[in-house]
């Protein structure tokens, strides 16, 4: 624990010197640099562990009294009084926020429904057969659970006493069980519905509904990047993550699907197909028997009915626009046969009807008489137009079908292609394990993809889906019977507590803003960033640097509310759309959970490890992982399509 402290102290220390060498002496200091003083103390007073609310707002109603004193020193006390108000009450006013208790309520239930456990030992018995199962379940249950909870202390303290001893009992690296755990509990605050997403949203004004559709592929992407290199460090050192053995596959089948799979087929469709013609199984239950034939045949009518929806979708009718009795403008309907046909109006004749006014009289010079303008002529009234009867509807014709597109008849081959290759080898053993899936991941991710999808296609907004998820959290708990009058006080009260939190981060924040923005600070670095002349591309890699380091020292609340109204405004100047940045912003904050010495997934970790685990290991664990955190941030880098494909075809 020793190093981890010297090492704080060191990097306080540098921010500290930092200060004393870059500023001016103190006498030839203006509120500028009083603003990026004050930035440097409040960096130095969060990693002393002073609250970060509090100290934010502390410093930022000290440095606005400063700036405003500089202005009207009789004014100072109410003004910046003022600001604190105002600040806080257009934080209160933000409906964005209004989805964080939402879905934090949510998590809290979902993680108190005990499903992690039933989650895990099915991915686990899903993914035997690859290499490193364990890890890789450990990371696929952490990236569905951390998305369905957003929390990630509460994933991995959970994992970490579900799956650690798991993996150590197997024989698995201390290194890479530690880097699985904390690298896929952290990716709750990336993959939608992520409360980070929420923040940055708030925080930079961009819209939380596009931030969920563009961060949705990076994170399913970063999960990935984690299975491979799991698989790839099993399959080359196979000691790190030794293969289960035969007897840890093996399922217990139940009595029915004994006697099937001995005396008909140990495939599941022939064998229960047989069972229910033949008169060989009469010891069967024949309800037994239709339960399971309806469980076996779900992967084959969830395809059908989403390449049914699908082949709806693409093959629907255009819409037919009314044209009748519309007229081209510039045009006239005449007092003609086809006018009467066509059920328009008739323009009345010109009978002595009004004229163009006379020419304008110059004006008269002072002195002279005025002659009287002439009388106006009478205009007499046009004459009635006569009703003309509107021309029968014509009967609606129905209109065809489009035909399906090449794609949908590659796709449709495609899906059963791989249904018969799954039904052929589909046995009693894994239907076992699908009915477990069944159980404890369909349910879980139903519910997340009513959630992500209502808001991706425009259904709710994001504060609704929220309201929708808590309900769905509800019922989960209900269902697994875990919802009682503890559970629920529990949850609210956790939930109130995280929300408070936010919310006075939030005034915290909007203070500091506002005081950095009052001494100058903000415009003393757009000044210093656009005098070097950097290029979009270096001001994106000085940028993502700098949210890089500081991931060591702080954690992604404090980099997102101190920090991003820094880099925002910067970023019309030099092209680039918040949007994108945001996603990079949110897959380089993955690394303020897996940086030293403030990595709280690793406290997380050690608080329920064995005693032979150390901090030092559980560190080491983490940095492939933090590697390839970098590798995916290069990657979006490259192909910006990865973020936002989705948000600009959805939203056009």
């Amino acid at each position: 624990m020793k190093k981890e402290i010297w090492f704080g102290l060191s990097i306080m220390a540098a921010v500290v010197l930092a200060a004393i060498l870059l500023l001016p002496p103190f006498a030839e200091m203006t509120n500028g640099h009083l603003g990026l003083f004050m930035l440097a103390l409040v960096v130095v007073a969060i990693m002393l562990g002073f609250p970060t609310a509090f100290t934010l707002m502390g410093m930022g109603m000290v440095f606005a009294y400063i700036a405003y004193r500089s202005q009207n020193p009789s004014l100072a006390v109410d003004q910046t009084l003022d600001l604190m108000v105002q600040r806080a009450y257009s934080v209160m006013s933000n409906d964005v926020l209004i989805s964080i208790p939402l879905f934090v309520f949510m998590g809290y239930l979902i993680e108190r429904a005990n499903l992690i456990e039933k989650l895990f030992k099915s991915m686990h018995l899903a993914t035997a057969r690859v290499p490193g199962s364990l890890a890789v379940a450990t990371i696929i249950t952490c990236a569905i659970f951390a998305t369905a909870t957003g929390i990630v202390g509460a994933v991995v303290t959970l994992m970490g006493l579900l799956a650690l001893p798991a993996m150590l009992r197997a024989g698995y690296s201390v290194q890479l069980s530690a880097g699985a755990i904390t690298a896929g509990g952290c990716l709750g605050i990336l993959i939608p519905p992520s409360v980070m997403l929420i923040v940055y949203g708030a925080t930079a004004g961009v819209s939380v509904v596009k931030l969920y559709a563009g961060a949705f592929f990076p994170g399913i992407m970063l999960a990935t990047l984690y299975v491979v290199y799991v698989v790839i460090v099993a399959k080359w050192k196979p000691h790190l993550a030794p293969p289960m053995s035969a007897e840890d596959r093996r399922v217990p089948l139940p009595a029915f699907a004994q006697v099937v799979s001995t005396t008909v087929s140990d495939k599941v469709l022939p064998g229960l197909v047989g069972a229910l013609k033949g008169k060989r199984n009469a010891s069967v239950p024949m309800r037994e028997l239709l339960n399971h034939m309806v469980i076996a045949l779900l992967p084959l009518v969830s395809v059908a009915l989403i390449m049914g929806a699908i082949f709806l979708k693409v093959t629907a009718p255009l819409p037919v626009e009314e044209v009748s009795g519309v007229v081209a403008m510039g045009g006239s309907l005449e007092n003609s046969s086809e006018a009467e046909s066509a059920g328009g109006l008739a323009e009345p004749e010109d009978e002595g009807g009004l004229k163009p006014p006379p020419a304008e009289e110059a004006p008269v010079a002072m002195g002279q008489a005025a002659e009287a303008p002439p009388a106006a002529e009478p205009v007499p009234a046009p004459a009635p137009v006569a009703a003309v009867p509107a021309a029968p509807a014509e009967p609606v014709v129905a209109q065809e079908r489009l035909p399906a597109p090449a794609s949908f008849w590659v796709a449709l081959a495609s899906a059963a292609v791989a249904l018969a290759i799954f039904y052929a080898y589909f046995s009693f053993a894994q239907l076992e394990i699908f009915k477990m899936l069944l159980g404890s991941f369909f349910p879980l991710a139903l519910m997340i993809l009513a959630v992500l999808g209502s808001i991706v296609f425009g259904l709710a907004t994001p504060t609704e889906a929220a309201a929708m998820g808590s309900m769905g959290g509800l019922l989960l708990a209900a269902a697994y019977r875990r919802l009682n009058m503890a559970v629920l006080r529990e949850s609210v009260y956790l939930t109130a507590k995280t929300s408070a939190m936010v919310c006075w981060l939030f005034v915290g924040s909007s203070i500091f803003s506002a005081a950095f923005a009052l001494l100058g600070g903000q415009e003393l670095i757009n000044q210093w960033v656009l005098g070097m002349n950097l290029t979009p591309v270096e001001f994106m890699i000085l940028a993502q640097v700098v949210i890089f380091l500081l991931g060591w020292p702080l954690e992604w609340t404090e980099i997102i509310v101190i920090f991003m109204p820094i880099f925002i405004p910067l970023l019309p100047h030099f092209g680039i759309d918040p949007l994108f940045f945001g996603l990079l912003v949110a897959l380089n904050l993955q690394t303020a959970f897996l940086s030293p010495p403030v990595a709280m997934a690793a406290f997380y970790l050690k608080g329920v490890s064995p005693p032979q685990v150390t901090l030092n290991q559980i560190f080491a664990g983490m940095l492939p992982f933090m590697a390839i955190q970098v590798f995916a941030i290069f990657l979006l880098y490259q192909f910006p399509a990865i973020g936002l494909w989705l948000p600009e075809t959805l939203y056009k």
